[in-house]
């Protein structure tokens, strides 16, 4: 209210800050990542990180874990709940798969639909435990880790089943333009679709930015956003032409635009996505509000076995096999990919930008330990470090949220100054 008049004021413009250093944390840790091991790699004469072929074998390598990340992170938003039973759900679809379209030969997008529809109950099946018996999801997917990492092993009797028809590999794992075309033409679809690519993003932000100033919601500087939006239009650019140069656009790649367009729309957009966080920040507030959290946790956990079954068709495409060890830790870099993307270990916080960028971040430091020759013990220890940091971080912040000075280190000092006094 307008203290001279009584009457109404507009709300005025905010601006939001040129760059949050806080919310670009890990962006800005992966760019240095990528940096550190490009000095690295040219230093020891190992290469160039930066290689065509190895950025599409990098997007190949991770693109399993980036759909299970976006899977886990809706997970995690119900109430920090993980699920463990991924990296073995993937073994056993992928199993499936292998005696449907290799030693039966069903007809491939039968074969697809069936291996979705087994995902989709396989989750179902996870999820009616977890929110409606309410047994603890660790439990539920410890048992379901164990459970289909069986069943996978029985269907394929301790063989490998391979090879899968080329058409089937070609939908998950081929290039467009299609193979043998020439570099002018990889040259010219590459950079057509960069450029579409950019167009979308530079209109879908300037309507974005007119739509908050009209409701008088906070806008980035302009002169700050076109610096932002120019330096991701180079990066766009910078990538497809990479592509250009080894064999065009990985069909991957397409799946997993698909996948993180979807899911970022539905968390950030959609009163569901909405509940997901509603229910991670405080269940009992949420159901007083209205919201069945139990249906929320059930298709959190549905969900979670579709895109297990959409990550097992990618890896059966990319490996051209269907073996006992498909699948293998799976779990493990999913959900350290949601953790060091900003994931709350407490649940309702985390975004599936965020989960991307972990996913990313954990593919760059496989990718780049493995060029330099580290050992695979040494890669495992350098992750399982990283992850603790991760939910050091996690946990410190949470304790600031609360009120709690000097987060976490704080907190246990002041934790043990408080029981002397006592």
């Amino acid at each position: 209210m307008d203290k001279e008049t009584g009457g109404a004021v507009a709300p005025a413009i905010q601006k939001q800050k040129a760059f949050d250093l806080k919310k670009n944390t890990m962006l800005i840790a992966l760019i240095g990542l990528m940096v550190v091991f490009q000095a690295l790699i040219i230093a020891g004469g190992k290469g160039n990180f930066f290689d065509p072929s190895n950025i599409t074998n990098l997007i190949g390598q991770n693109s399993y874990v980036v759909i299970l990340a976006v899977g886990m992170l809706i997970c995690i938003l119900t109430s920090g709940s993980i699920d463990l039973s991924v990296g073995s759900g993937v073994c056993m679809i992928s199993a499936i798969a292998g005696v449907l379209i290799v030693n039966n030969h069903v007809n491939i997008y039968v074969s697809i639909i069936i291996c979705l529809l087994i995902g989709i109950g396989m989750g179902a099946l996870q999820g009616y435990f977890i929110a409606y018996v309410r047994i603890p999801a660790f439990i539920v997917t410890l048992a379901g880790m164990l459970t289909f990492r069986g069943i996978g092993y029985v269907i394929l009797g301790g063989y490998t089943i391979s090879p899968f028809p080329e058409e089937f590999t070609r939908i998950f794992n081929g290039f467009l333009p299609s193979s043998g075309a020439d570099s002018a033409t990889l040259t010219t679809v590459s950079m057509a679709v960069a450029a579409a690519v950019c167009i979308l993003l530079i209109a879908t932000q300037a309507m974005t930015r007119v739509r908050k100033q009209r409701k008088g919601y906070p806008v980035e500087p302009l002169a700050a956003q076109v610096i932002k939006l120019a330096l991701i239009v180079a990066v766009i650019l910078a990538l497809f032409w990479l592509f250009s140069q080894n064999k065009g656009i990985p069909v991957v790649l397409v799946t997993l635009a698909i996948v993180i367009f979807v899911y970022q729309w539905y968390t950030s957009k959609t009163v569901a996505g909405r509940h997901l966080y509603a229910m991670g920040g405080n269940e009992k507030a949420a159901i007083f509000s209205g919201v069945n959290t139990n249906k929320v946790m059930f298709l959190a956990y549905t969900n979670m076995g579709f895109l297990v079954a959409v990550a097992s068709l990618v890896c059966i495409a990319r490996f051209n096999s269907a073996a006992p060890s498909a699948g293998n830790m799976y779990e493990l870099d999913a959900i350290g990919a949601c953790f060091i993307g900003g994931a709350s270990a407490y649940g309702g916080v985390g975004t599936v930008g965020g989960s991307v960028i972990g996913a990313v971040f954990m593919g760059v430091l496989n990718n780049g330990m493995s060029i330099l020759g580290v050992d695979a013990n040494w890669q495992r220890a350098v992750k399982g470090i990283v992850l603790l940091i991760a939910v050091l971080v996690d946990i410190s912040a949470q304790k600031n949220r609360v009120g709690s000075k000097g987060g976490f280190l704080g907190g246990l000092f002041k934790s043990k100054k408080n029981d002397a006094a006592l």
